[in-house]
């Protein structure tokens, strides 16, 4: 049993994390540290872990951290990882870090997109960026996990096939998000707050969004080329789920057995891609509704040949394939066993 602890573990994420790894059956949580409610047993912030464990928040103490762990998920919000990380590998301890601190290759990037400096700038290039269908192989060998944000998870995996197999037009992109609250943290703001959220649809940071940076990062490295897309989220009244519509343009007229030839190419035995198109029912193209409490991404596409686009549609749950199920199946590649364990589990119909 691989013995697992999670710093930042009160927050949405770190419940996540402990919703899959308790049932994980090759796993231990052995410590969950808080600052805010040590002492404080788990299941009375995560309610719905009640009966699943008797584990209360700890101190964070990297001694006994080391003591009892083996594999270290960081929890902790943007900026509290990168001084922390490091201290973390010194020990011998792995490590797979849910926050951004470690996911971008170049350092100028988090003074462009996060307002400060990189402090640990050498690890940039020792951290492995956490999406498998990219990064599989490079996962299983990694000391440090840097899982990606979750609207980079969808915008990557919904692009991903198509900048592949050369299909588009890299200097017309634009990605279209419709984000769920939970997005925003356990600690809402004014914006965030579901109640102003609930029956709106509101843009927010609609030009220089962060995750811009890891998106163009991963495209360009799959196309030899650099890459710029357009990126606009909305909040929308749902708690969970991310749908990514994504407008390209095709280089040259394209038909649907393209589509399925680059989709089912490059994902064709991928665990935790569906590929979702269908010419009846209601659930014709993804819908994140369905992905809901699943590790899964559902793809899709639609062909206009009145303006000659190519729409690509990307959904996902933004807590499970965009953070915490994400971080366990890198987990799962560490360790060297079937990178779907712990992890198979269907949404909900009817939600």
């Amino acid at each position: 049993m691989m013995r697992i602890g999670i710093i930042g573990g009160s927050g949405y994420v770190g419940g996540e994390l402990l919703r899959l790894l308790l049932l994980h059956p090759q796993v231990e949580v052995t410590m969950v540290t808080s600052r805010q409610s040590v002492g404080e047993y788990i299941f009375n912030i995560h309610p719905n872990l009640r009966g699943l464990t008797q584990l209360k928040f700890v101190p964070q103490d990297t001694a006994e951290l080391q003591k009892n762990c083996d594999l270290i998920f960081t929890a902790t919000p943007h900026g509290g990882s990168v001084n922390l990380v490091p201290k973390l590998l010194e020990t011998g301890l792995k490590v797979i870090d849910m926050s951004a601190d470690f996911r971008l290759k170049d350092p100028g990037d988090y003074e462009t997109y996060y307002g400060w400096k990189h402090a640990h700038h050498e690890m940039l290039k020792e951290a492995v960026y956490g999406l498998p269908e990219l990064h599989r192989e490079e996962i299983k060998n990694a000391k440090l996990v840097a899982c990606p944000g979750c609207m980079a998870t969808s915008a990557i995996l919904g692009l991903a096939p198509i900048i592949k197999a050369k299909l588009v037009d890299t200097d017309k992109i634009v990605v279209d998000l419709k984000v769920g609250s939970s997005g925003g943290g356990s600690k809402p703001t004014s914006a965030s707050h579901h109640p102003e959220r609930f029956s709106g649809v509101r843009p927010y940071q609609v030009t220089g969004h962060r995750h811009i940076a890891e998106v163009e990062q991963e495209l360009s490295a799959l196309s030899d080329q650099p890459i710029k897309i357009g990126f606009t989220p909305h909040a929308v009244n749902m708690v969970r789920g991310i749908l990514a519509t994504i407008h390209t343009y095709p280089k040259q007229p394209l038909v649907s057995k393209d589509l399925w030839k680059a989709l089912r190419g490059m994902y064709g035995n991928e665990p935790f891609i569906r590929l979702v198109k269908y010419q009846k029912g209601p659930y014709q193209l993804p819908d994140p509704k369905i992905t809901s409490g699943t590790n899964f991404c559902d793809i899709g596409f639609e062909i206009d040949e009145h303006t000659n686009r190519l729409l690509m549609f990307s959904a996902i749950d933004n807590m499970c394939k965009g953070a915490s199920g994400q971080g366990v199946q890198c987990l799962n590649l560490l360790m060297g066993i079937d990178e779907t364990t712990g992890l198979k589990s269907t949404g909900f119909h009817p939600m």
